[in-house]
Parts: structure tokens; C-alpha cells; sequence
């Protein structure tokens, strides 16, 4: 695990010189430095393993620390270990060894092979060659995903003592087709709020108001209601809210070639001008603690 050697290279936080509003854009899926020890691991190649990453979602909101709103990004793939997820769901036919006894082995992502050491990649294919070490993975929870959280609920905590209220955006990319052909066309963004539990209805409300009239089609909760982030971080009656955005993947970046494409900048001003909208809901509109202690 050379390639992270502490917590400043396996993620990354910027913070703007002043915050202009207590909103936090975070981007936990879009990490690409693979450890070269993951890379013997499995079997697959780089090429497939990347098709879990939310590719460029770190640079479409990397801006956004400029004008007033600390950014969190992290550097490792959501292949390797995946902070979206409770700090221990972990699938016992991954490991060589017994697992702690208070593991969540019978989650539904775990089931599906996406816990927090994911089994397969995105698009189903199994990442590993044999059995891992469980002392593997709990390594990698204690030197990534454990310094991971504790530095984004520093950073929560942060904003919430100083105004009062905080939300957390929750920045994740999407295939723009499926697995399954049953599903339906997917809209070029899709809202999470945990079906209203983690946020004010305000806070979506201004996401969807402001995308759509940016000419961007706008879903709600499925196929994504929002991961273990969206859920954990979210307690609208503390003044705690957090809502995940998922953007189609073809609305900025060419899927096959993961490269970006012409309205990749366009984008990056759609963000800004969301990032706006949502600091521009007063305070008082958020619910916060101190407001609700009186």
C-alpha cells in the first residue's frame, strides 16, 4: 500500500480561503491511482477494473473550492476499497481467514458483490483472482477508509458549529445504459435523498429546479437513492443534510474512450451555478441545531 502514505495522498480536501455557504461537494468514487499489489490481485486489467469509476466527477467540482466551497476528492479507486459503503460490509467467500464477528456480511450490496472491498466491478465482472487476506482488508479499512471519514466528519463538523447547518453534496457519475435492457432510459441526472430521510425536501428541490432549467432531464431516488454517505451524514432534524447527485456519464465524457467530451466545460459552469443556487437557501430554511434547540 506504498502508494498511499498517509492520509494527504489517499485523499484530498480544499478548503476556500472562506466559506461562502456551509456546503460541502465530495467526490468518493472517482480516485484512479491503482496499487500496483491490487493490479497483480486481479483478474482483470486496468481498463475493466476502471469501469467502476466515477471518471472526471473530481474535476467537474475541483472549481468550486475557488468560488467559496471546500471540496473533498478522493485519490483510490472505489474497486480497491469503497467509502460509500458501511466500514465493514465485507462477503465472507472473498477472504482467506475469519472475519471480525461484527461484520455486515448479509447486506444487500453485499449480495450483489459491492461492499466495501467490492467483489466485482461495475459491470459484474469479479475482480479477483483468489481468496484475499482478511488482514488485507482490514488493512485497507484502517489506512484509507477509517482516515477517510474521520476527516470528512471533521470537516462536517466544522461547518455545522459555525453556521448552524451544513449539506453535503454527494457527487457520483452513472453508466448511461443499464445492465438490465428492462430498465428505462436513464435522465442525465439522478437525485438521492434516501426518499426524503436525508435532507429537507428544500435542498433536492433546489438541485432539480436548477438542473432542469439548465436543460438537464432529472430523476429521484431510482436507480440511485443514495449510498452509506447520503445515509450516514444526513440527520435533517440536527441540521445535517446531505443529497447525493449522480450525472449521466454521456452527458460529459465519452464512455468508451473515458474521454472527455465537448461539453465537458459546460458542465463544470452547470456545477458552479448549482453550487450557487444551493447557498442562496437561507439558513434558516435548513433546520438548523441551534434553531431548533430554542
Amino acid at each position: 500500500m506504498n502508494e498511499f502514505d498517509g492520509e494527504q495522498s489517499a485523499f484530498e480536501i480544499v478548503e476556500p480561503a472562506q466559506w461562502r455557504a456551509p456546503i460541502i461537494f465530495n467526490s468518493p468514487h472517482s480516485g484512479s491511482v491503482y496499487p500496483q499489489d491490487f493490479l497483480t490481485a486481479s483478474r482483470i486489467d486496468l481498463e475493466a477494473l476502471r469501469r467502476s469509476e466515477d471518471s472526471f466527477m473530481d474535476e467537474l467540482i475541483a472549481g468550486l473550492s475557488d468560488r467559496g466551497f471546500p471540496v473533498v476528492r478522493v485519490h483510490f479507486p472505489r474497486s480497491y476499497i469503497d467509502v460509500n459503503r458501511e466500514p465493514y460490509e465485507l462477503d465472507p467467500r472473498m477472504f482467506a481467514g475469519r472475519l471480525p464477528s461484527f461484520a455486515n456480511t448479509r447486506s444487500m450490496r453485499v449480495a450483489g458483490g459491492l461492499g466495501t472491498i467490492p467483489r466485482v466491478v461495475g459491470d459484474g465482472q469479479e475482480i479477483y483472482r483468489e481468496r484475499i487476506d482478511v488482514d488485507d482488508a482490514l488493512g485497507r479499512i484502517e489506512a484509507l477508509y477509517k482516515p477517510y471519514h474521520r476527516a470528512l466528519r471533521r470537516l462536517i463538523n466544522k461547518a455545522h458549529q459555525s453556521f448552524g447547518s451544513v449539506i453535503v453534496v454527494d457527487c457520483h457519475s452513472m453508466p448511461s445504459i443499464g445492465l438490465s435492457r428492462d430498465e428505462p432510459r436513464r435522465p442525465d441526472v439522478v437525485i438521492g435523498d434516501r426518499y426524503g430521510t436525508s435532507c429537507v425536501a428544500l435542498v433536492p428541490d433546489v438541485v432539480e429546479q436548477t438542473m432542469t432549467a439548465r436543460g438537464y432531464s432529472v430523476g429521484r431516488n431510482k436507480p440511485y437513492a443514495g449510498g452509506f454517505i447520503t445515509e450516514h451524514y444526513g440527520n435533517p432534524s440536527s441540521g445535517l443534510h446531505a443529497v447525493q447527485v449522480e450525472l449521466n456519464r454521456a452527458i460529459y465524457m465519452d464512455e468508451r474512450l473515458r474521454a472527455r467530451s465537448p461539453r465537458f466545460d459546460q458542465v463544470i459552469d452547470d456545477f458552479a451555478i448549482l453550487a450557487d443556487a444551493l447557498a442562496e437557501i437561507p439558513l434558516g430554511d435548513l433546520g438548523s441545531f441551534q434553531a431548533a434547540a430554542e
